[in-house]
């Protein structure tokens, strides 16, 4: 066996899917194919189960897995090792942020990263964050900023700060810009992201433990298009202060504190609780850290 057929057999297992493992990875999928065949012919045994929904492993495959993905580490190790033994990082590592921190973070935390491993690879995506953690665990992700997650055996979850949620209204439609209970935040057509948005989880749990439902007016899962609405006056958003100042229109809108009780998002940054994390990943974190305390000021 070589270390592509390796590469390419912990890609197809971690995303269940030939299909998705050959666009991951830019090859064609009969050739993909070819190579998983040759390494479950060289191991006399089948790794992989085929059926119309993906692939399944064998117990052979999750031992193949798991082995596989330490194979895989220790060769990025020594990479990186080398490099440093050239005064420099290298790598790739890809990291998924929330869209409301994504224009917030995304410049100042690649030039960090350009300054301090200019030989690395940075890979920046938005998502929600139920499908980046489910992206961390399938691979496709190294690093991703998350909001209230949920415990799971897959992913580590490490507490970065917490973020007000506010009550977004429109300067010209709305003059009260004093705190608002939650109660009355209730009664107002809202815009909001569609579920499963962190957000608008959070939003209609707190107001289901008093007996409340949310009154959704429109959906809208870009933030740029939720502040268009708002600012058009077709109703009110909750966000964290930060998707507002990042897009430098703070004059159109008032923001509100939510009181009775206060929202607080919780964003913490998470990775694979089943690969052990690179230095170049580890670095990243360092920055990611570093950014959030400067530019996300916690409750």
């Amino acid at each position: 066996m070589d270390l592509k057929q390796i590469e390419y057999f912990v890609r197809v297992a971690e995303l269940g899917s030939f299909t998705h493992a050959s666009v991951a990875l830019d090859i064609a999928q009969p050739a993909l194919s070819r190579q998983i065949r040759r390494l479950e012919i060289e191991l006399r045994q089948p790794l992989l189960l085929r059926n119309g929904r993906g692939v399944t492993m064998t117990e052979a495959g999750k031992i193949m897995l798991e082995h596989g993905r330490g194979v895989l580490h220790q060769v990025e190790r020594i990479r990186e090792e080398l490099s440093r033994a050239r005064g420099g990082y290298v790598g790739r590592v890809a990291v998924g942020l929330p869209p409301s921190l994504a224009r917030v973070l995304t410049v100042p935390l690649t030039r960090a990263f350009q300054t301090a491993m200019p030989d690395a690879i940075l890979t920046i995506s938005e998502g929600l964050s139920v499908t980046m953690q489910e992206s961390i665990a399938q691979g496709r992700l190294d690093v991703a900023l998350i909001y209230d997650s949920r415990p799971s055996p897959e992913i580590e979850i490490h507490p970065l700060t917490n973020q007000a949620l506010h009550l977004l209204q429109s300067s010209r439609h709305a003059s009260d810009t004093g705190p608002i209970d939650l109660e009355a935040v209730a009664k107002l057509p809202l815009i909001m992201p569609s579920r499963p948005n962190a957000i608008r989880m959070l939003v209609e749990h707190e107001l289901a433990t008093r007996g409340r439902r949310p009154r959704i007016a429109i959906e809208a899962d870009a933030i740029p298009a939720i502040l268009d609405l708002v600012a058009d006056g077709l109703g009110a958003a909750i966000l964290p202060a930060s998707a507002l100042h990042a897009f430098g229109r703070d004059t159109d809108f008032h923001l509100r504190p939510i009181q009775n009780p206060a929202l607080v998002a919780r964003l913490a940054w998470a990775v694979s609780a089943r690969r052990p994390m690179t230095q170049v990943q580890r670095n990243l974190v360092e920055l990611i850290e570093t950014q959030v305390r400067t530019l996300l000021p916690g409750t």
